[in-house]
């Protein structure tokens, strides 16, 4: 069963499209993994990181949403990655509230849909930045969130309110409720004002925190204007690193805790992932 992995933050400018897009990008090609990436986003910034121009495409996530009688493949792109597909959304998908009003299950199409997928290893989603409609059928269709946090004061804001809405999922729609698999602290700039707010994260989510807040850097703009993300733009550069690190702790933290449905069958051997890394050498972990 593919890991189901959101990337949310009820605000702005947390870096969720960016992690979404390189985390996608490092399992596919450097952990071998076949990936896929789900925009939910009416701003279709995903796939625009990714070189598309989202608005010329009609088969986008909204379409899907609304007709579960298709085959979910036929919305499937290839991307330039080997083992990376994408399903693009632009500013259409704003209408998905009004258009399933009516329908008493329209927090769970998404989940349906996924259910209907091919043989993936990760599903990630990339998440709008408000709470409604779209995002309820996100975090019911996932089953991790992974939170990245700009290190600002105002930033906690949006991580105090996603933990309000993972806490009353249960008594809304019925477990299972996704699990806060991961903080990221994002655009991390060295002041007493950020180290603060990382300070608070640890003190609130122990041991969820990544260890190594993603510093800002102007290489990573600079890549996405170009649509490429930063391995092939300037493979050196410090956010680089940053981001190939980050992705060897999601890869190593593994599937989430079993429901206890789950729990009640017997688990597979986990096969040990090959990794390989920049200079071509591997490893597993």
């Amino acid at each position: 069963m593919a890991r189901r992995i959101a990337f949310v933050n009820e605000k702005g400018g947390s870096c969720k499209t960016t992690l979404t897009v390189h985390m996608g990008a490092w399992l596919a090609t450097t952990a071998r993994q076949r990936v896929l990436l789900i925009d939910l986003d009416p701003q279709g910034q995903l796939g625009k990181t990714l070189g598309y121009d989202v608005s010329a495409y009609k088969r986008t996530t909204l379409e899907l949403l609304l007709d579960d009688a298709r085959d979910p493949a036929l919305f499937l792109r290839r991307t330039r990655f080997e083992n990376l597909d994408v399903i693009l959304s632009n500013k259409s998908i704003a209408l998905f509230p009004l258009l399933v009003a009516s329908d008493p299950d329209r927090d769970r199409r998404l989940l349906r849909v996924v259910e209907r997928l091919g043989d993936y290893d990760f599903i990630l989603f990339d998440s709008p930045a408000t709470f409604g409609t779209i995002m309820l059928n996100l975090l019911l269709a996932a089953r991790e969130v992974i939170v990245p946090v700009n290190a600002s004061f105002l930033a906690l804001d949006g991580c105090a309110e996603l933990v309000r809405t993972l806490e009353a999922l249960p008594d809304t729609h019925g477990p299972p409720e996704p699990d806060i698999r991961l903080i990221v602290p994002t655009l991390y700039r060295p002041t007493r004002m950020a180290d603060s707010v990382i300070e608070r994260l640890h003190a609130h989510f122990p041991d969820r925190v990544h260890e190594e807040p993603l510093r800002y850097d102007v290489k990573m703009e600079e890549a996405q204007s170009h649509g490429l993300t930063i391995w092939e733009y300037e493979p050196h550069a410090r956010a680089a690193g940053m981001l190939s690190r980050l992705g060897e702790q999601i890869l190593s933290l593994g599937p989430p805790r079993a429901s206890r449905k789950e729990a009640a069958d017997p688990p597979a051997p986990a096969p040990r992932s090959t990794v390989v890394d920049l200079r071509g050498r591997q490893r597993e972990l």
